[in-house]
């Protein structure tokens, strides 16, 4: 969900808007669309009204609109109509009336019967995201008022949440938190679904979780993964220094993962102290042990 207060990276953007950094790089030049406001590293810095504007844009270039005409219209506009190609008859069309009229009970009925229709899993994927990407417009561009999204958020964290209590399954354990700092679960928690429907047992501990009390619940439990997730680069980097030394402190045989938008400018100095990135991590874990099991099975040959 955009922050209208904090910047962004150009990689964060790529995600957000579903541009590539190549685009981005080349609308800025040619088109003049966003000026990005430029770090002391050469780095470009956009604010969450440019990710919004920019989300406008990605959208309605995708619906067949071309980039050099809507630059030269105004922004108001540019969200207006990126906001009409929303359909208004469909279940997120539903979701985002219920969000904005603060109707939590109509809410939880629609967010009820999603998870019924779809599943866990499905509701993570095709529901979830959209949702967020709306409001966190809807938000950055001072149309939802704060207490329509803290509504928003409360109602689907929870849904997500009994979700993973109710389907959880008979694999291996998996501890998840989020960082030291972080705030946001939505995307997380949307992974950590994922991560159940490979067959892994998930028992998240929350948010803003100190790594010192991810390491006591690890050796309580002695689980086969610790999942952590970091939504910008700040909130990684705050907690670098103990996150390297993180997994030498883990139980013998417990993988360390790391996920979350912001854990992608640091994943290879991550990778070199052991840590898997992403949701694919417990596939990939999940394939192997297949593999090992196969192996063990077949006769020896000779």
């Amino acid at each position: 969900m955009i922050q209208p207060e904090r910047t962004y990276e150009i990689n964060e953007v790529a995600r957000l808007t579903g541009l590539t950094p190549a685009r981005l790089r080349a609308w800025e030049r040619r088109y003049q669309v966003i000026r990005p406001h430029r770090m002391p590293n050469g780095y470009r810095a956009y604010t969450g009204d440019q990710v919004t504007l920019l989300r406008a844009f990605a959208r309605l270039t995708t619906a067949g609109d071309r980039i050099g005409e809507l630059a030269l219209r105004p922004r108001d506009e540019v969200l207006a109509r990126a906001g009409g190609r929303e359909p208004d008859g469909s279940a997120h069309g539903a979701l985002l009336d219920a969000v904005a009229a603060l109707d939590r009970e109509r809410l939880e009925a629609l967010i009820a019967q999603q998870l019924s229709l779809r599943g866990l899993r499905a509701f993570a994927e095709e529901v979830v995201p959209p949702l967020a990407c709306a409001v966190g417009d809807r938000w950055a561009a001072g149309t939802l008022p704060v207490s329509a999204e803290h509504l928003a958020s409360e109602v689907v964290i929870h849904a997500l949440k009994a979700g993973l209590r109710a389907g959880r399954a008979d694999g291996p354990l998996a501890l998840a938190a989020g960082l030291p700092g972080e705030r946001h679960e939505w995307g997380f928690l949307s992974a950590l679904t994922l991560v159940q429907a490979e067959g892994w047992r998930v028992q998240y501990l929350g948010p803003d979780l100190p790594l010192d009390d991810m390491v006591e619940a690890a050796w309580k439990l002695r689980p086969a993964a610790v999942a952590l997730s970091g939504s910008t680069s700040g909130i990684v980097e705050a907690s670098l220094e103990a996150l390297v030394a993180l997994p030498p402190r883990l139980p013998p045989g417990t993988a360390a993962v790391a996920g979350g938008a912001g854990v992608d400018a640091h994943s290879a100095l991550l990778r070199t102290y052991g840590y898997r990135i992403g949701p694919p991590a417990f596939s990939a874990s999940f394939r192997a042990r297949d593999r090992a099991a196969a192996a063990a099975r077949e006769p020896a040959s000779g």
